[in-house]
């Protein structure tokens, strides 16, 4: 079975378009820098698909980033994507952070449940040009939800979302009415196609391929289907990036942690890389933040 890949679809003579997002060897690359509950996993499945989804259909040279912030038992949760080009994946990462003791007696299906009052922040972050963020309550028992109700706030465009995580794989369906396009040919088919769509389960989402899921919901439908796009797992962290967050620091402060501690370790939260900078290091740091030396793991 295909799997790690976004299936882009569209219906002709309508103005609906869609993806499947399918995440089986990035999604179990995330879990495994972390311990996380079941129930974090499953929504950082979702989220992870939702977040490859929403890249897909954007056009940006840049990061792409979900992150759910509440104030009960789950504290953050965040996907980040760097959009693929041509015959490049699109890039993944994700991260939690909880307090393991307060998820008990919570219900863990429901999303408000574990965040207590939050938001979730949608941020464009491109490579050159203007950072763009976008925030919406989180007030929706589901992450679907929460999306859905930022697209029809901040980008006013017809979007649904079905999201569904088990153990092996994290999967989403995107569809969206496309701006500008006149459906006068068929102005029933935004709410045929989803009332087709609403039918799929968490099951089928993650255990059929995208093929068997497209044939299952709209075999009656006149849909083209495009070449799969791949999805892998990715850190976007270096020893550079580390070295200029020291550096913001300052002289004095950097000089003090390395006379406790001799050297000053870091770590990514994300994929858990060590970065460790010596005396000698934290010095040319501080004279020259753009040259550190090289990588010590």
């Amino acid at each position: 079975m295909a799997s790690d890949q976004l299936q882009r679809f569209l219906f002709d003579d309508t103005a609906v378009r869609g993806e499947i997002a399918q995440l089986d060897r990035t999604y179990q690359d995330v879990l495994s820098r972390q311990s996380y509950p079941p129930a974090i996993e499953r929504l950082l499945g979702e989220l992870l698909a939702a977040c490859a989804l929403l890249t897909a259909t954007i056009k940006l040279d840049g990061i792409v980033s979900i992150e759910l912030r509440g104030t009960g038992a789950l504290r953050l949760l965040m996907a980040e994507s760097n959009p693929g080009r041509g015959e490049h994946a699109q890039r993944l990462r994700g991260i939690a952070r909880f307090d393991e003791d307060s998820l008990a007696g919570l219900d863990h299906d429901s999303l408000t449940a574990l965040t207590g009052e939050g938001r979730v922040v949608i941020t464009l972050d491109p490579a050159e040009g203007q950072r763009y963020q976008g925030i919406v309550e989180l007030d929706k028992p589901t992450i679907a939800g929460c999306l859905e109700q930022y697209f029809e706030r901040s980008e006013q465009l017809p979007t649904r979302l079905w999201l569904a995580a088990g153990a092996e794989r994290a999967s989403g369906l995107l569809l969206q009415k496309l701006p500008g396009e006149s459906d006068a040919a068929d102005p029933d088919a935004w709410d045929r196609i989803n009332h087709l769509a609403d039918t799929i389960t968490a099951a089928e989402l993650t255990e059929l391929d995208a093929p068997t899921v497209l044939h299952r919901l709209f075999h009656e439908e006149q849909a083209r289907v495009f070449e799969p796009a791949p999805v892998v797992f990715s850190c976007t962290c270096t020893r550079e990036r580390f070295g200029a967050a020291l550096h913001q620091l300052g002289a004095a402060e950097l000089r003090d942690i390395v006379a406790e501690q001799g050297q000053i370790e870091t770590q990514c939260h994300f994929c858990n890389t060590q970065y460790v900078f010596s005396a000698a290091d934290v010095e040319k740091l501080i004279d020259d933040p753009d040259a550190p030396p090289a990588t010590m793991h």
